[in-house]
């Protein structure tokens, strides 16, 4: 009897230890790894609207600290704001934007097939604009390097390459037909390929680069108004996008408003063209807040597509700003103040909400290796 009661007491002797070592077996770089290959999965281009916001918003600020003779009293108020807030701005833009591209730039060479679904989605394609033209942005707000010095112009030069080198995909694919007719292919997101040339002409201009500037705004604005055309016609609201890529339809702000701010650049003045760009940006602005019901079931859950409020209202914002100083009038001014306000708040409420919900930021899946833009509805709506 005692000698088998010492059998089980021998076997469980043994076995209990063995059982819950097995899982510390595995050395903890294996679980950081697997747990990066499960970020770089989700991490989509769509992502960099987020810096896209904020390299704009370091734009906005830059300008409002510009000094200007005989500045309207809503001018001076912001006068008060001391350049650290912009500079603590800008270095927090400059972050996420290479944390952002640090992680794409991984997410290149641990799946690559993810990045070529990105490169053939008719969202995601759009979004590989966004990370160049938040660079050009960040480059336009610098306070370190003037658009004199040879840095400043060979940086700027390197980041046009590639939006031309997408602008010949893109662009050529649509003359030459075939699956990527715009017809069947044009959403609110293409817009980021006209945004990104009309950024480029105003970071020429900027450098005194006419003939470049000349160039990109008018690559951009051709293109400009044969979307805008398309989409005007094909765009019935509610059925032309997934619910939770609504909020790009503020993209239609985006587009005219960056080519009023790039004239401005280029002319050297705020002209009879800015003007009118303005114009219909506002009226675009106007037509999309007065239609609340159109955004509120994609505002019913967090995600990164509340984002696309946030960049175009900016580019609104400074673009009053141009306005403001070449009209002169307290209504100008008044109106200025009211889009800024709007372009500051929107941005902190979304940088509050995106701390608060860090982990809604990226979409639940099944299968963690599966790419966010391989499959129908859904995939539109995490890419866009």
């Amino acid at each position: 009897m005692d000698e088998k009661q010492s059998q089980p007491q021998v076997e469980i002797a043994i076995d209990a230890p063995g059982e819950p070592t097995q899982p510390h077996s595995q050395p903890n770089f294996i679980v950081v790894k697997q747990s990066l290959l499960l970020v770089l999965s989700k991490f989509h281009a769509g992502y960099f609207r987020i810096s896209l916001s904020l390299c704009s918003q370091a734009l906005l600020w830059k300008t409002l600290g510009e000094p200007i003779r005989d500045a309207h009293a809503f001018r001076q108020v912001f006068s008060m704001i001391p350049p650290t807030a912009f500079v603590l701005l800008w270095s927090l833009s400059l972050f996420t934007l290479l944390s952002q591209s640090l992680l794409y730039f991984l997410r290149c060479l641990f799946h690559f097939e993810m990045v070529k679904a990105d490169f053939l989605h008719h969202v995601g394609v759009n979004y590989l604009f966004a990370p160049w033209i938040s660079w050009l942005l960040l480059l336009l707000s610098s306070p370190f390097m003037a658009p004199s010095t040879i840095y400043y112009q060979v940086l700027c030069c390197a980041l046009l390459i590639p939006v031309v080198v997408l602008d010949v995909k893109i662009y050529g694919q649509w003359f030459t037909k075939g699956p990527w007719l715009l017809s069947t292919m044009a959403n609110p997101t293409s817009q980021l390929s006209v945004i990104g040339n009309l950024v480029g002409a105003q970071a020429a201009a900027q450098m005194g680069w006419s003939e470049g500037a000349l160039f990109m705004f008018s690559l951009g604005l051709i293109h400009y108004l044969v979307l805008f055309v398309t989409l005007y016609q094909r765009l019935s609201g509610s059925n032309s996008l997934p619910v939770m890529l609504r909020p790009t339809f503020f993209l239609f702000i985006g587009a005219p408003s960056m080519a009023s701010f790039a004239w401005h650049s280029i002319s050297g003045k705020f002209d009879v063209p800015s003007k009118m760009l303005f114009f219909l940006s506002l009226f675009l602005f106007v037509s999309l807040i007065c239609r609340p019901t159109l955004f509120k079931r994609s505002m019913k859950k967090f995600s990164v597509a509340w984002w696309a409020y946030s960049f175009p209202l900016t580019v609104l914002a400074l673009t009053s700003i141009e306005y403001a100083q070449e009209v002169k009038g307290g209504e100008a001014h008044a109106l200025m103040l009211l889009l800024i306000v709007a372009s500051v708040l929107v941005t902190l409420i979304l940088m509050v909400i995106t701390a608060l919900r860090t982990n809604m930021m990226l979409p639940s899946s099944s299968n963690p290796l599966q790419s966010p833009v391989s499959s129908g509805t859904a995939t539109s709506a995490s890419v866009g």
